[in-house]
């Protein structure tokens, strides 16, 4: 086994020019959505548009973009399709901060996010040997998993069903969520259950070609929307189907790109459409609402909101942690969202690690050391998933990158079970796959662990 830990892409050719230069359309797309957000005033008393601070929001991007050179170096791993949707999150924050209405120490903020970034992404993209396998499961149990998966989903959708079924609107959604009361055990079941283990279960069957199976995943993915009211439940279906076929199309670490590129990229043509009077008003909001504002511009906002908040309050020291309240002395006598909910008129605010187990843990001169720490726990994730097809970690995570730029990492592994998925990655019989249908080179090469020297 190799003992090397930090692996690079050999070579910088023309598929890393190419992946660069992806890349860098992306962040152009994404500063023009920003743009659109900004001018439409989507954020009243937080963030306001001044044609003054423009060229400064520019800069901010310019000087940030070469960081996006580092996904053209790196391997796919999961590592990888997180690491991109938070650098477009910091770049986001990047931009808005400079049409900031709230009175913090700014350049601190920027500087600090900025190291926090690397801080993260380094380990993150180039952490990924692989660990020995202690524990293997059967391959026929690992072939059966997936099923056993479906039976459970389809128990936990009936049990949470006699708790909490709303067939209502997207405008509804947050009224009845409100009211909805899960026990524990159930609570936890429907979170993990939908982000996690459906998704790995979906990713599974398509390996296999077992695509009745997978549709029925799908379709169980959707039924806990009346029970759970959220975004992610009523799109999480359309999402992996998506995220399939984009893998399908490009190599992994394209299709991680395209599958933040091309919503965003519509998104913006939408926008500028509506505004040029020859496309409908009502869908060409609502999609660059739902798309641009709500997967792009809110997890940076959650950055300026927090930002300002724990300048002028005490910071949680990771008390928010349900684990650690006993032995840490805590100023908040509830969740940070609903201490947010309080604060801003933005409703309950959740946030990434960055804001979370960074800003409002340790404040800005520690954050970066936060984001390093968290950064090695999403390469373990590298560590335990290396070896197994790229596009199998790339669907079996596919909705873990907006979960984790929604909620606090502790959550994520928790509550929404990407620690249970890093132990399903670890136990996965490599051999499943040798029968799979073969891999693009460039695939082949990020499976690859690469040679000592």
């Amino acid at each position: 086994m190799n003992d090397r830990v930090i692996q690079l892409e050999p070579g910088f050719g023309w598929p890393q020019a190419k992946l660069g230069m992806l890349a860098y359309a992306h962040v152009v797309v994404c500063a023009v959505s920003l743009y659109c957000i900004t001018i439409t005033n989507s954020f009243p008393g937080i963030i306001g548009f001044e044609k003054s601070h423009l060229a400064a929001a520019i800069l901010n991007v310019v000087a940030f973009s070469p960081v996006v050179i580092l996904f053209a170096f790196g391997r796919f791993s999961f590592g990888y399709l997180v690491g991109f949707y938070f650098y477009i999150m910091v770049l986001g924050y990047l931009w808005l901060a400079e049409f900031s209405l709230l009175d913090y120490d700014h350049r601190l903020a920027l500087a600090s996010i900025v190291l926090s970034a690397f801080a993260f992404l380094v380990p993150a993209l180039f952490i990924t040997a692989p660990v020995r396998q202690a524990v293997v499961m059967p391959a026929r149990a690992f072939h059966m998993l997936p099923s056993v998966i479906l039976i459970a989903s389809a128990a936990i959708v009936g049990v949470g069903s006699l708790y909490n079924l709303k067939l209502v609107g997207l405008n509804e959604m947050y009224k009845y969520r409100a009211e909805a009361a899960f026990p524990g055990f159930l609570r936890y079941a429907v979170w993990i259950t939908s982000n996690a283990l459906l998704p790995f279960a979906f990713a599974c069957f398509v390996a296999s070609k077992r695509f009745w199976q997978a549709g029925i995943a799908l379709l169980l993915m959707l039924l806990f929307y009346p029970i759970m009211l959220t975004k992610m439940a009523l799109f999480a279906p359309v999402w992996l189907l998506f995220l399939a076929l984009v893998g399908k199309l490009a190599e992994a670490r394209v299709a991680t790109i395209l599958s933040f590129f091309l919503p965003v990229l519509i998104g913006t043509i939408l926008f500028l459409l509506v505004k040029a009077e020859v496309f409908p008003l009502t869908p060409g909001l609502v999609y660059f609402g739902t798309v641009n504002t709500r997967m792009v511009a809110i997890p940076s906002l959650a950055l300026e909101v927090y930002n300002n908040y724990f300048s002028a309050h005490p910071l949680t020291h990771f008390c928010q942690i349900n684990a650690l309240k006993p032995v840490i002395a805590c100023a908040y006598n509830e969740p940070i969202w609903a201490v947010m909910a309080k604060a801003y008129d933005l409703g309950a605010f959740n946030a990434s690690l960055f804001a979370t187990e960074g800003v409002a843990s340790v404040g800005l001169a520690f954050a970066p050391v936060s984001a390093l720490g968290c950064g090695l726990i999403i390469a373990l994730g590298n560590r335990l998933s290396a070896g197994l097809p790229s596009q199998f970690v790339l669907l079996s995570a596919g909705l873990l990158p907006q979960v984790l730029l929604n909620v606090p990492l502790s959550t994520a592994l928790l509550t929404n079970g990407t620690g249970l998925l890093f132990l399903l990655w670890y136990i996965a019989p490599r051999s499943a796959f040798d029968q799979a249908p073969a891999s693009t080179a460039a695939e082949s090469r990020n499976r690859q662990p690469a040679r000592a020297g």
